[in-house]
């Protein structure tokens, strides 16, 4: 009897232990980050049209949690930003965007980035893909292994998010060729694989591709694979909006065509405005576009998990596939971010671990980008020495759909004021 007993008991705290039991094995981190990526371009999400098909995204969503409701940020900088410190946009000190845009600064000392710590604690860190937090990227103190396009150091370059960038290949800079997305994959494969880093450490690989970030922009491969599909327009695409804020007059992206159907407004584009895309393109043909700029991240995530796999890591290894914001695709006659509404800001969000995380569930509950790093900080457990905003997401991901989880969720866009320059806002326990 008493052995019966034992056993019992051990079971039950083998199960309460879920993700505290995996983390004693210090797993990898694959942290997928996308650029402008509406979860509408995933067929994982029922949003989707039923023509989009991301076989690899949507294999990752069944072997583990997909997330409903993911808000990391407004725009490009700030979602970085908090995901780089654990912290809410306003409460990020000393950053600034200064200069000709997308020029931007920040004091280490007094913006310290959570990698740094992982780095200190036993981890092997990387960042492949864009740099968007400053001219310093932080290799050496952050990064032990970085690939980066940094668009604030060379602002003439910033408009070349898919060919002929300037990339930094741990401090030394060259001009490489190429589909952006393509590259990006190809160097972390080889990082998943070894290169460039130390064996015997675990590791965590920060991958930002620049897509579907305008100029929107398919691989060749893919230019005209989805042609003649059609999209459901949304129902308020070209206003009025008497019920929503008036700036929303100011920011429509639609004119009704001769035939009724909407068409990007006619405008002038200033040189160097490269967050833009073609003026007078249909609605089916921009979402075509659209999702044939994403077919390539699809396949680089197929050839991020074949690595996982070939190389025997994939059992040890944590995935989390995001966007740093989504994109309005017509709601609220929106071709653009920032908004406070779900199809402007709200993120895709996949998160697999074998053995630890269920499979095939859906989370509806809130999540933010302090949310993620204290899932990150938990799992590896690395201690912080400053104070975050997270929560501990780690109950959501043992029970997606509970009904007991209370805890708010905050997140905040201040345009591009940081720390100091937002004081009036509170930053204690009220938030």
């Amino acid at each position: 009897m008493r052995g019966i007993r034992s056993f019992v008991l051990f079971s039950l705290l083998f199960i309460a232990s879920g993700l505290t039991a995996a983390e004693a094995k210090r797993p990898n981190i694959l942290f997928i980050y996308a650029d402008d990526q509406s979860y509408k371009t995933l067929s994982c999400y029922d949003e989707a049209p039923d023509w989009v098909n991301t076989p690899n995204i949507d294999a990752l969503a069944k072997s583990g949690v997909r997330f409903e409701r993911c808000y990391l940020g407004a725009w490009c900088m700030p979602s970085r930003a908090s995901m780089l410190t654990g912290r809410l946009q306003h409460a990020v000190q000393s950053m600034r965007m200064t200069g000709t845009y997308p020029g931007s600064t920040y004091d280490p000392a007094a913006c310290p980035f959570w990698p740094a710590e992982l780095r200190r604690q036993g981890y092997h860190t990387a960042q492949i893909g864009k740099w968007h937090t400053g001219t310093d990227t932080g290799y050496g103190r952050d990064w032990d292994h970085q690939i980066v396009w940094n668009r604030p150091a060379h602002p003439e370059n910033a408009g070349h998010y898919f060919y002929d960038q300037i990339m930094s290949f741990n401090g030394v800079e060259r001009r490489v060729e190429g589909y952006s997305t393509d590259n990006y994959t190809n160097w972390a494969v080889d990082y998943i694989k070894g290169e460039n880093r130390d064996a015997e450490k675990p590791w965590y690989l920060w991958l930002c591709y620049g897509a579907v970030h305008g100029p929107t922009t398919p691989a060749e491969r893919h230019k005209g694979k989805l042609a003649g599909n059609s999209a459901k327009v949304p129902n308020d695409i070209f206003g009025p909006w008497p019920d929503k804020p008036a700036y929303l007059e100011l920011t429509k992206a639609w004119a009704k065509g001769p035939d009724g159907t909407p068409y990007m407004k006619k405008g002038e584009v200033k040189p160097g405005n490269f967050d833009t895309n073609k003026t007078g393109l249909a609605f089916d043909a921009w979402i075509q576009q659209v999702n044939e700029c994403a077919m390539a991240i699809d396949e680089g995530v197929g050839r991020l998990m074949k690595a996982l796999d070939e190389s025997g890591q994939l059992e040890n290894t944590l995935v989390v596939y995001t966007a740093d914001q989504g994109y309005g695709m017509g709601e609220h006659g929106f071709s653009q971010k920032i908004a406070a509404y779900d199809a402007t800001i709200a993120s895709p969000l996949i998160i697999r671990q074998p053995g630890v995380i269920p499979q095939g569930r859906v989370c509806r509950h809130p999540v933010n980008s302090p949310d993620l790093v204290q899932f990150f900080v938990n799992t590896t457990g690395v201690e912080i020495p400053w104070r975050m905003h997270g929560r501990d997401i780690r109950p959501l991901l043992n029970n997606p759909e509970t009904e007991e989880w209370q805890s708010p969720m905050v997140f905040t866009h201040t345009a591009r004021s940081y720390g100091s320059d937002t004081d009036d806002i509170p930053t204690d326990e009220r938030l």
